[in-house]
């Protein structure tokens, strides 16, 4: 798996993959609806290339993470932010192997959790999440009227009645959902499906 996101990273360029979003708004929405303070950690699951690091150094946020399985897509990252990436801590690891050694107010994910497609994938990651998710968790996938596959692997689909069943626990309580139509660089909609949720 982790060969497979180098060599996407490494061989396609933003406008040449279906998830390059130029402004990550619904995202954005959802962690401006937190309301928290501008020090809160954020931590950007699967973030990639993706710009929502930008926009959030542009607004002021002061402790963000972004974590994904390829190195290739953080060094790009890197190198689009210039001496901003020095602001970013960053994380090359699968998700199903990230062992947080911290709390994280605001976990967002709008990249990995779709691709976790058996019980035991999605236990792991649930569980990773209510260790290092300490106030907000958003979470977006493809809805059941997206696509069943991304860069040629299966994925699981969700619609807001799954999504609550998964993430809601003794820990979390759903805040909101929304659909989402993403529209990729070549023009076509994919939909997504987006949730919120809470630390009791």
């Amino acid at each position: 798996m982790k060969q497979h996101w180098e060599d996407i990273y490494n061989n396609k360029q933003p406008n040449e993959v279906s998830w390059t979003q130029e402004k990550p708004s619904i995202s954005l929405d959802f962690i401006h609806g937190f309301n928290t303070n501008k020090n809160t950690p954020i931590i950007d699951i699967g973030g990639g290339d993706s710009k929502l690091v930008d926009y959030l150094l542009d607004e002021g946020y002061t402790d963000i993470t972004v974590l994904d399985i390829s190195g290739a897509a953080i060094e790009r990252a890197k190198k689009r932010l210039g001496n901003r990436q020095q602001s970013v801590k960053w994380i090359v690891n699968d998700i199903l192997e990230f062992e947080p050694e911290r709390n994280y107010g605001i976990w967002h994910d709008r990249a990995a959790f779709h691709f976790q497609t058996d019980e035991q994938s999605i236990d792991k990651y649930i569980s990773i999440v209510n260790k290092a998710a300490s106030q907000f968790v958003v979470v977006g996938t493809f809805s059941v009227n997206g696509p069943k596959k991304c860069s040629g692997i299966e994925i699981k689909q969700y619609e807001e009645g799954s999504m609550k069943a998964r993430f809601e626990n003794e820990h979390y309580k759903n805040t909101t959902c929304k659909y989402e139509d993403h529209i990729t660089p070549s023009g076509n909609v994919q939909n997504f499906i987006f949730c919120g949720f809470k630390r009791d």
